[in-house]
């Protein structure tokens, strides 16, 4: 195997040039890097890249940590996260969590280590108060879900504004039993969407039923359990739900039709996420969509800022998100619309 010595012999000149010359120094005239070039070919030298960074003190290596990676919302934000690293010439490590702080403080070690150059949180478990202290020594950005007071930059969409905006949309179908399927966490996009479901009900002169909100954990088969836990509700059944992750109101209707309740004939249903399969599912599902390519690719470019100490102090971004209105959901049905009475579901 050829030695940097080699090329350096090789190419007539010193060792130090050939690693101006790996490293694109300007200092390098054209001629002596057409030489040294000519040699690594001729030679198939390959530089040992992990002893060169860390002799530079990076690693050209980012961890990005998130919950779930077989969660189809995040396969966009990845992509997008990628696409800029490797335009920078970094690598990125996914890191499956699964929400534990335990699995979480494993991989923060490789960071800890020196063996990353930073860190992009999809849904951190560390408290505010940890997420700072380790932002002030390493390069860190939030991606989709923050924990609010955290002095560590984040990139997201305003959650509120889309949950109220998808229930406004409902409300204008004529809707006024609305449903919701959400979870029990503390994550800030749940807080934000269940504010911005019950803000909207309210503004509409409709009365907040708690009654009406059922949980999941975002998986298909728990948007099915609350679909048939909704028509366990005689008499107050809703004419629409409003689901905080598109996975759970395609489980939703999954739920509907197993028990012979047609959407949007006798329910409406919207998501939020706006994930490929939402415009896939038969009927196709209206949501909220997110940015997610985009969410990926300003965390990326966020994360490097940090990295290069562009930025000093934490940064906040807000994405745009869109609602997109496919086949799921309806005006309300002459047959369900009266408040009191069951609809015959």
């Amino acid at each position: 195997m050829a030695t940097i010595q080699d090329v350096a012999k090789m190419a007539g000149v010193s060792v130090a040039t050939v690693s101006r010359v790996l490293n694109n120094s300007p200092l390098v005239s054209e001629k002596t890097r057409e030489n040294v070039m000519k040699a690594i070919k001729i030679l198939d030298y390959r530089p040992n890249l992990l002893g060169r960074n860390l002799r530079r003190t990076e690693t050209r290596m980012v961890l990005v940590l998130l919950p779930s990676i077989s969660n189809p919302f995040y396969s966009r934000v990845v992509k997008g996260i990628e696409a800029v690293a490797r335009e920078n010439g970094y690598n990125i490590m996914l890191c499956n969590t699964d929400s534990k702080p335990e699995r979480e403080s494993v991989y923060l070690q490789i960071l800890r280590n020196r063996l990353a150059d930073g860190v992009i949180f999809m849904a951190p478990e560390l408290g505010p108060e940890e997420l700072s202290d380790i932002s002030r020594n390493f390069p860190v950005v939030q991606c989709c879900e923050y924990k609010e007071g955290a002095s560590v930059s984040q990139v997201s969409i305003d959650n509120f504004r889309g949950a109220y905006k998808a229930v406004g949309h409902l409300i204008g179908l004529g809707h006024k039993r609305i449903g919701m399927i959400t979870c029990k966490n503390n994550f800030v996009s749940t807080i934000q969407r269940k504010a911005g479901y019950k803000k909207a009900i309210e503004d509409a002169g409709l009365v907040f039923d708690p009654s009406l909100i059922k949980y999941g954990n975002y998986s298909f088969k728990s948007g099915i359990k609350a679909a048939k836990q909704f028509l366990l509700m005689h008499g107050n059944i809703p004419t629409a739900v409003f689901a905080i992750s598109d996975v759970m109101a395609i489980g939703a209707i999954r739920g509907f039709k197993e028990k012979g309740v047609k959407v949007p004939d006798d329910i409406s249903v919207i998501g939020f996420d706006g994930i490929s399969y939402a415009e896939m599912y038969n009927p196709t599902l209206t949501t909220i969509s997110q940015p997610q390519y985009e969410l990926g690719c300003e965390s990326m470019k966020l994360l490097l800022m940090h990295i290069r100490r562009e930025v000093s102090e934490p940064r906040n971004v807000i994405l745009e998100h869109e609602l997109i209105i496919r086949e799921s959901t309806g005006k309300v049905s002459s047959i369900n619309k009266d408040d009191g009475e069951a609809n015959g579901i």
